[in-house]
């Protein structure tokens, strides 16, 4: 084989951009292996560009956690809470940036930054829209005041008597309540093994359906965020398109240095594509300011007496309330949380052309989430944590990832949840700025979801009707359930809290009609896209290289060495949280991937594109 060429090589990508293919690949082309590509040589493995792509995930988080938040709290009105919001963000903050380096660490190994999702939200407003007002209304605060208590997902139309100020704490503390329930549920089914025994039967036509509707699910509060100012919001969106696509290949060169060699090396980086969040935020927001165009969320973001310093533990304001209404509402985030979850494992692995996760990567990963959310939960937080589908739309505008930059947004989350004070800086973000962060993130989970069809064999009537009925259905039933609540009266308050949160889930319904349909509809598995044989056309080379790449994907799943040295010492039945030996890659032990490694395949580790069909099973 010949030499690499001597230009650049650009960062590997989710698909190959050198040859036009009609399918997108799962493997980045055989290359030499004495060529490196930028991202598995110089990228991740430099601090600084390391903390810009950490400041960036840290922007998405916290555009993700804010609008939570104004979600949830869109009707709060004055004095309706006995603590600053603002330690309320903190202590999300720190409880997501806790869970976020445990997943990374011993969890299921992905850059997957953990935030509150939409799964968490649903149950949250329809357990407090039972007891509290549907607007709090508050003259002479402005437009932006009204656009801000008008952002309601408007989920049930259930009895709105307001019973006094003093039910905000309360309906906070029961939603805090759902919270540790879903924790210890999450928990106890990834220490059972329960992910690793389902993801299994999840293939493409279960994955596809679910990161579909993932990304349409979120349309209608991204666009009352963006009308809060349609230019800046337009702006915006224009920007980071540009940046990540348009100018996403334009490299520039970053550092020079002579090695042992007499030439001089250069290394060339796409920073536009690099820096397709950070720039574009950092100009509108700008612009916003120069203006003085004032289009922050002023009930939650005024400035209050929120400590400097301040050290979250559990219960400072008032410990969580368990009732029936609360264990009904975390079993349904329970349920929701996990069907995300395993989907965002997925579409992580696929966008790091890693093979899919093994099952005790899923079962570490779901049962860490849940200490994350029981963590969030005693902390007082309202919002559960789990891994982050607009993080992992980030991923793929970046075209790399690395543990190193997951860690570092755990930790500076973290050192934030510290000061409520520093916390609340980040309440003045622009609305138009988290609309259209959110709307181009979730718009590349979207196209992932369509990308994943191709699998699978579409053009079946099979396979067509499964991935129809499952998102139209996805999305028929909660809008049905919104205009006909009666339906769902069975006259026992927890049971009805429990169907109309399950049943107001998009991504859980999708997830659990594609696994119906898929499982009980006969098909062959190269129709449903499960695994196929190794083509017999595969040269020694190209099967070695093959094998390298999965011994590779097995180290990047596997425990860190000293966490794998107590995987004997480890009850019978908790083994499922262990490798099993067929799966601990290479006999040789540690390599040195470690926490600060990308996660992207080395160029020399790849199979050829006549393998990529072979690589499904």
């Amino acid at each position: 084989m010949s030499r690499s060429p001597p230009h650049p090589i650009p960062l590997l990508s989710v698909g190959s951009q050198d040859t036009p293919a009609p399918r997108p690949p799962l493997l980045p082309p055989l290359q030499d292996p004495s060529s490196r590509s930028w991202a598995s040589w110089c990228g991740p493995s430099t601090w600084g560009l390391s903390c810009l792509l950490a400041l960036q995930h840290f922007l998405v988080l916290t555009s993700l956690l804010w609008a939570s938040h104004l979600l949830l709290l869109h009707g709060l009105p004055p004095g309706g809470l006995s603590y600053p919001p603002a330690q309320l963000l903190a202590s999300s903050f720190f409880s997501c940036g806790m869970s976020t380096v445990l997943q990374t660490w011993m969890g299921s190994r992905l850059p997957l930054i953990q935030a509150p999702s939409l799964e968490f939200l649903i149950p949250a407003l329809v357990l407090t829209n039972q007891k509290l007002p549907l607007m709090a209304k508050t003259p002479r605060n402005g437009e932006c005041r009204v656009k801000v208590a008008s952002l309601s997902l408007r989920l049930c139309s259930l009895t709105r008597s307001c019973h006094g100020l003093e039910l905000w704490n309360t309906s906070l503390r029961e939603v805090s309540g759902a919270v540790v329930v879903s924790g210890l549920l999450q928990g106890t089914m990834g220490l059972l093994g329960v992910p690793g025994r389902v993801f299994p039967y999840c293939g493409p036509l279960v994955l596809a359906p679910s990161l579909v509707v993932a990304g349409l699910s979120a349309h209608k509060e991204v666009a009352q965020f963006c009308s809060a100012h349609w230019g800046l919001a337009l702006l915006l969106i224009l920007l980071m398109v540009v940046c990540s696509q348009h100018l996403g290949s334009c490299q520039v060169p970053l550092c020079s240095w002579r090695p042992a060699s007499t030439s001089s090396t250069h290394i060339y980086i796409p920073i536009f594509r690099l820096l397709s969040v950070l720039a574009p935020v950092a100009c509108v927001w700008l612009v916003s300011a120069c203006l003085g165009l004032s289009v922050i969320p002023l009930q939650l973001s005024e400035l209050s007496d929120a400590p400097w310093f301040w050290l979250p533990h559990p219960g400072e304001w008032e410990w969580p309330l368990l009732t029936p209404r609360a264990l009904a509402a975390g079993i349904s985030m329970a349920l929701a949380a996990s069907t995300s979850s395993l989907g965002c494992y997925a579409l992580c692995g696929q966008l790091l052309h890693l093979s899919p996760p093994p099952p005790h990567a899923c079962s570490r990963g779901l049962s860490l989430e849940g200490l994350g959310s029981v963590l969030a939960g005693l902390l007082g937080s309202p919002l559960g944590t789990a891994s982050s589908f607009p993080n992992v739309g980030t991923v793929s505008l970046f075209q790399t990832g690395s543990r190193r930059v997951a860690h570092l947004v755990g930790l500076f989350c973290m050192g934030l949840g510290l000061s409520p004070r520093l916390a609340q800086l980040f309440t003045n973000i622009p609305l138009p700025v988290l609309g259209g962060v959110l709307g181009v993130t979730q718009a590349v989970v979207l196209s992932a979801g369509f990308s994943s069809f191709h699998l699978a064999d579409i053009d079946s009537g099979r396979n067509v009707f499964i991935v129809g009925f499952s998102i139209f259905m996805a999305l028929l039933l909660p809008r049905w359930l919104r205009e006909a609540p009666i339906l769902l009266n069975t006259g026992w308050s927890p049971l009805d809290m429990f169907l109309r949160s399950l049943l107001a889930e998009p991504i859980f319904l999708a997830g659990l009609l594609g696994f119906l349909l898929e499982n009980t509809i006969s098909g062959t598995r190269i129709e449903r896209g499960l695994g196929q044989a190794l083509p017999t056309s595969f040269s020694a080379q190209e099967t070695q290289m093959l094998q390298k790449s999965r011994k590779k994907a097995a180290q990047e799943y596997g425990l860190p060495l000293p966490i794998k040295n107590l995987c004997s010492c480890i009850p019978q039945p908790l083994r499922c949280l262990c490798p099993m030996p067929e799966d601990s890659g290479d006999e040789g032990g540690s390599s040195k991937t470690g926490e600060t490694a990308d996660l992207l395949p080395n160029s020399g580790e790849s199979c050829s594109p006549a393998g990529r069909e072979g690589f499904r099973s």
